[in-house]
């Protein structure tokens, strides 16, 4: 019997999916290679899958010839396409759904969806936006960030969602760790996806089945460590893991986690690389204390 918050093709929504950044040559083209390298790389060292085209993938940034390739390159990489979630946010609902009718021919096992952002849509609205993309037939992970798209998908509206068909998880970024028990209760069957780092062991252990995450791009094997600890309420194994890599994983919480996560990555080896405008290198203070999280970070083992 497989564990429920484990990776397998019948949920492949569960367990570890990384939201992975796209590195960025100097002039700010796309670099294919070292993407699916770094697709290669995440999933030999503990992740289950990836999520291109999320927000730590700058989707809003790239053409949509660049999006499409990101997506082929990612199961290309993966060697598996149910091991690959991509976003297909859009200000559209036709165009989102046609994001997902490509996800679907590339073989992905599942899709990653905000609701309307362009405006701040009605439960009717929301609604009618997840069942248009849902007819494309790809099982649809519902993402809950009311920060940036000032629509919140409560659990009420998720419930709504979960009973018409059109979502089969929710990637819950609002940090309110007290919605986990209301979802249970309002939409049992629907799976609870860990959306922020730094409320990993709280959500897993409000019995999250999967994260979707941020700095496994920068330390995979001590973040997969710490996530199967945390679902398994191993409590003595997670705590200490968590307390040390808390100071890195709130950055994922913060406006400028793309940068902060690129940075991380650049300091331990991997290619984090720019970001495209409007978002800008790191200074200050900011840089200052991702640079002194990570190396702490390395310097306590994590890798």
């Amino acid at each position: 019997m497989t564990d429920s918050t484990t990776w397998h093709t019948d949920r492949p929504w569960r367990g570890i999916m990384v939201a992975t950044t796209l590195p960025l040559r100097d002039d700010l083209s796309v670099d294919h290679d070292a993407y699916a390298e770094h697709v290669r790389w995440l999933i030999d060292n503990g992740c289950d899958g990836v999520v291109p085209n999320g927000s730590l993938g700058e989707y809003q940034t790239l053409t949509d010839e660049e999006r499409a390739r990101v997506v082929r390159t990612a199961v290309e990489a993966a060697g598996d396409g149910a091991r690959v979630m991509p976003g297909v946010s859009a200000y559209g609902s036709g165009a989102a759904r046609r994001w997902a009718e490509q996800a679907a021919d590339e073989g992905c096992g599942s899709v990653l969806l905000l609701p309307p952002n362009a405006y701040r849509a009605d439960e009717s609205g929301v609604r009618a936006h997840y069942a248009e993309v849902a007819r494309a037939g790809m099982p649809i992970v519902a993402y809950n960030n009311p920060i940036d798209t000032k629509v919140d998908l409560t659990p009420g509206t998720l419930a709504h969602l979960h009973q018409d068909g059109s979502i089969v998880a929710v990637k819950e970024f609002t940090g309110d760790v007290r919605r986990a028990y209301e979802i249970a209760e309002l939409a049992p069957e629907l799976d609870l996806l860990i959306g922020a780092d730094d409320v990993l062991l709280e959500l897993a252990l409000a019995g999250a089945v999967g994260w979707i995450a941020g700095y496994p791009n920068a330390f995979p094997t001590s973040c997969a460590t710490l996530y199967h600890a945390a679902v398994a309420g191993d409590l003595a194994t997670a705590r200490p893991l968590y307390k040390t890599l808390h100071p890195l994983l709130r950055w994922d919480s913060k406006t400028e986690f793309v940068q902060s996560i690129k940075l991380s990555m650049d300091l331990v080896g991997r290619r984090g690389g720019p970001t495209r405008p409007p978002r800008s290198p790191l200074t200050g203070q900011s840089e200052a204390a991702v640079r002194a999280a990570t190396q702490k970070a390395v310097a306590d083992g994590h890798r």
